[in-house]
């Protein structure tokens, strides 16, 4: 389960003559059979000495240096022992004071050392590859048999050092299906609106691994539960208390139904273009304003996909002859509707999903796009930044009247995930129109496409 670049950076480093580990996340996600988002490696060789082992590597960061080892196409990250000059009896995290084990010797006492700088007892385990240990000093073992997420040191004050570490607990948890122990669950909701203190940059980042990689539904029922959502994402808060949102709700709410069927396509390993989820939450964000006939929705995902024709989709939308999910109130009553008229629907959802989307972009980024929408609200606690805005907006540009009718694209069913994650408009609209679809009508898409 350890990616074959990874190996060749311990291989390398170990036939060298030094320690080297796994450490951290990477480890608990091996110990549980699962695979990995990324590696971290950790090495007794200092860092000019893991620069001149590797053709092309790279020392960043000012703060706390590591490594860029650049292998196979993928960049290996990898820091040392020796980068921080620790001392027995220094103070961590706001004067919370650690014991190191007794009669440990000095390789367990560095081991010790830097398990104990992790932010959750579930991510302080350091692995040997080699000998086929792990080491656990930090009872990580223990919560994870337990399934909890649990802070390393009492959660206010883990948090108040790093308060991005509120919603890495709740993506956690999110990912494992972990529930949060008590202590930590208490700071986190007494702490929730201190993540505005981060940059927008940071929150983008932090909201792209929970959404992004497999387990959106799961961190959107965990952002609402521990008052988050209405930080974070506001519109969406906004569509739970209108709806009244159950907790074991399952697939009467539309939004959580997107994701879950996102989720599906998505693994750790195999992550979307953070523009894509952007993209579903402005088209749900549109729906919840304005109810649209399922047909409408329909031809709108068909149209995305095949790269915006609008008579190709509309001719096989009108020929769809399942029933749709009846459940969610973002659909209203279907009527039969003309090829032009059916035509003119979509291009006025299409203009209402860009709408939405500037709503939820940042104000700098608005006062930049209001000459299109001048009109459009917005609201301060978002964001979403304009080259993102920007990126989403190519998604659904493709969609015009055509005079040209061309068949729907059979090639390519195979999702590619590596243009996937780097944003490619083709694959994007492909995975966006099949999460739509399969959400409104819940025969697989392909099979839709196919049997019409």
């Amino acid at each position: 389960m350890i990616a074959s670049p990874i190996n060749k950076v311990l291989i390398k480093l170990k036939k060298k003559g030094y320690d080297v580990y796994l450490v951290g996340g990477c480890v608990r996600d091996l110990i549980l059979m699962q695979t990995p988002k990324d590696f971290d490696i950790i090495t007794s060789a200092d860092l000019r000495e893991v620069k001149r082992t590797f053709d092309w590597c790279e020392i960043v960061g000012r703060r706390f240096p590591i490594c860029h080892v650049h292998m196979d196409g993928i960049i290996v990250e990898v820091s040392s022992f020796k980068t921080y000059r620790w001392k027995p009896g220094r103070h961590f995290s706001h004067d919370v004071k650690f014991e190191a084990p007794k009669g440990c010797d000095k390789e367990d006492y560095l081991r010790w050392r830097n398990c104990s700088k992790r932010d959750f007892t579930i991510n302080g385990f350091m692995f040997d590859p080699f000998a086929k240990i792990v080491y656990d000093y930090m009872g990580g073992m223990k919560d994870i048999i337990k399934a909890k997420v649990r802070t390393m040191v009492p959660a206010a004050t883990s948090f108040q050092e790093d308060y991005a570490r509120i919603l890495r607990g709740i993506r956690i948890a999110a990912r494992l299906g972990f529930s949060i122990s008590t202590e930590t669950a208490r700071s986190i909701k007494a702490l929730s609106y201190s993540v505005l203190r981060l940059d927008k940059g940071r929150l983008l980042m932090e909201m792209n691994y929970m959404l992004a990689y497999g387990s959106g539904e799961a961190s959107l029922r965990l952002l609402w539960k521990y008052g988050l959502l209405d930080i974070l994402l506001p519109f969406q808060a906004l569509y739970f208390v209108r709806r009244g949102f159950r907790r074991r709700d399952k697939r009467t709410n539309m939004l959580l139904s997107f994701f879950f069927n996102l989720d599906k396509l998505l693994a750790p390993d195999r992550p979307c273009h953070s523009s894509l989820w952007v993209g579903i939450l402005a088209l749900h964000k549109s729906l919840s304003d304005q109810p649209r006939n399922p047909l409408v929705i329909a031809a709108f995902s068909l149209a995305v996909y095949n790269g915006g024709n609008l008579l190709e989709a509309v001719d096989i939308a009108r020929r769809i002859n399942q029933p749709h999910d009846i459940r969610f109130p973002e659909l209203s009553d279907p009527c039969d509707l003309n090829v032009k008229a059916l035509e003119n629907e979509i291009l006025d959802l299409a203009e209402s999903v860009k709408v939405s989307l500037l709503q939820m972009t940042s104000r700098h980024s608005v006062a930049r796009a209001m000459t299109d929408y001048p009109k459009a609200p917005y609201s301060d606690m978002v964001f979403i930044p304009l080259p993102m805005y920007l990126k989403v907006l190519g998604i659904f540009d493709c969609l015009k009247v055509s005079a040209c009718k061309r068949l729907l694209s059979k090639e390519g069913r195979e999702i590619d995930y590596e243009s996937l994650a780097r944003g490619d408009l083709r694959e994007m609209r492909r995975l966006f129109a099949r999460v739509v679809f399969e959400t409104v009508y819940p025969l697989d898409f392909q099979d839709s496409t196919t049997a019409v």
